[in-house]
């Protein structure tokens, strides 16, 4: 019923009116002007009355056909207007499609939040095993590990700018970590190195430097942080610096 009274219905009903009428118009007015020659037909010879018939029927057919030409003429460019109308969305439409293909916007940034929880916390993990904290000494810190007999270079396992980088240095200070303050090997480290990925062959000289230092360190019986170390004067390239 819906579909039935619906306007696109009505359109399509009052098309098909204009339709019908239009021919029969166009077929009445044909037959008003060869009323005479139909009339005359029966005094015609057998072969000239089929011969004048036939010419007839085709100048019809010719005349039915244009209409039909015009009419389809009109209706295309209708149809396809009509059909563009209805492939669009509407706002809602979109909102809610885009809802079912890619979920509800709410609810991805909630889960992203929690994915960055996550992997803050297991960073976070990962500080007490470090072996130092090269620090800028306020905004960057970059926790670092190395194991000579497993590892090919040394590690960024934690690292973090402001409020991550001042909670890396609470945790390594209640862990015993050391906590080197090298601002321009902090920067270096932190702008070229992901996490868990080694750190550049041209900071290798700088960093064997920290950790030769804090592991001399830690060689000492009993040692403990007591305070944050500083170490100038490494060797930075120039294409390092930041």
């Amino acid at each position: 019923m819906k579909r039935i009274f619906a306007w696109r219905g009505l359109v399509e009903l009052l098309k098909a009116l204009f339709k019908f009428i239009l021919i029969s118009l166009i077929a009445i007015t044909f037959l008003y002007f060869q009323v005479d020659d139909v009339l005359s037909l029966s005094d015609e010879p057998v072969k000239q009355g089929i011969a004048h018939t036939s010419e007839m029927l085709i100048i019809a057919f010719l005349v039915i056909s244009s209409t039909m030409v015009l009419i389809a003429g009109l209706d295309v460019p209708f149809q396809l207007w009509d059909h563009k109308n209805q492939l669009k969305m509407t706002f809602q439409e979109v909102k809610d499609e885009n809802k079912e293909t890619e979920g509800n916007p709410e609810v991805r940034s909630r889960v992203r939040k929690m994915q960055r929880d996550i992997a803050q916390q297991r960073m976070m993990a990962e500080v007490p095993m470090a072996d130092v904290i090269v620090t800028n000494p306020e905004h960057f810190s970059v926790a670092l590990k190395y194991n000579q007999d497993s590892m090919e270079a040394p590690l960024v396992v934690a690292k973090g700018v402001d409020i991550i980088a001042f909670q890396i240095r609470n945790i390594a200070r209640e862990h015993n970590v050391p906590i080197v303050m090298a601002p321009p090997l902090a920067r270096a480290l932190h702008y070229t190195t992901e996490l868990n990925q080694a750190i550049p062959y041209s900071l290798y000289l700088a960093v064997a430097q920290v950790l030769a230092y804090v592991f001399q360190l830690k060689r000492r019986s009993g040692w403990r942080q007591r305070g944050d170390l500083k170490m100038g004067n490494l060797p930075i390239p120039d294409d390092m610096q930041y």
